[in-house]
């Protein structure tokens, strides 16, 4: 039977991996025969690992929190801008005209839903919390699904009739990243119409 590859891929799973190499690789220097030089170029590489890969989380930290704070942010002006448009529509003095002007009028929604497919996109938060978006359309909501890493196939998660939906599973082994895959189709009155989305893979980072 073929062995899979030793090298890790998953970052974690690879710093594990090459300070244990390291260690127990100098312990051995005399049995193999390898030079100081040998040993000096695998720490040397630990330390370029440590490095990088700690790079890399910091910066997606900080991204996670920006976009975070982004999002926030949006959704609290939009909740103003919506109650004053509410405000002003309702006001003696508005007409289509002025709506027009402000651009507080929407287009016309053309999407025939037995042809329509979702868009979903999604955020991963860190922990197996994922925040995923769609468009709404003319459509009652969505269903869900979702296959995770090692699971055979799209089970159903959830029906949202109102973005974002957020899922909060927790990882299947805490502490280790987990892929995600998402698809889903319109509802409406109760009845799936339309095509399912494209599949939308989110690495969950623990």
């Amino acid at each position: 039977m073929a062995k899979s590859d030793y090298f890790p891929h998953p970052d974690s799973d690879l710093l594990i991996w090459h300070d244990r190499f390291k260690v127990n690789l100098a312990a051995r220097q005399a049995e193999f025969g390898l030079s100081s030089e040998d040993i000096a170029s695998v720490d040397s590489d630990n330390q370029e690992l440590h490095t990088k890969i700690g790079e890399v989380n910091a910066a997606s930290a900080a991204a996670r929190h920006a976009t975070a704070a982004k999002t926030a942010s949006r959704n609290n002006i939009e909740s103003r801008v919506r109650a004053l448009v509410r405000r002003i529509k309702a006001h003696p003095a508005y007409s289509d005209a002025l709506g027009n002007l402000l651009g507080i009028i929407g287009s016309e929604d053309t999407t025939k839903l037995n042809d329509a497919k979702p868009v979903l996109t999604g955020v991963d938060q860190t922990g197996g919390v994922v925040v995923l978006n769609f468009v709404k359309s003319k459509s009652d909501g969505i269903n869900i699904y979702c296959q995770r890493e090692g699971e055979p196939e799209f089970v159903f998660l959830a029906r949202d009739t109102i973005p974002p939906y957020i899922d909060n599973r927790p990882l299947l082994v805490a502490g280790k990243p987990e892929l995600r895959r998402y698809t889903a189709v319109y509802i409406l009155k109760d009845a799936e119409v339309g095509q399912y989305s494209d599949e939308l893979v989110v690495n969950c980072a623990p």
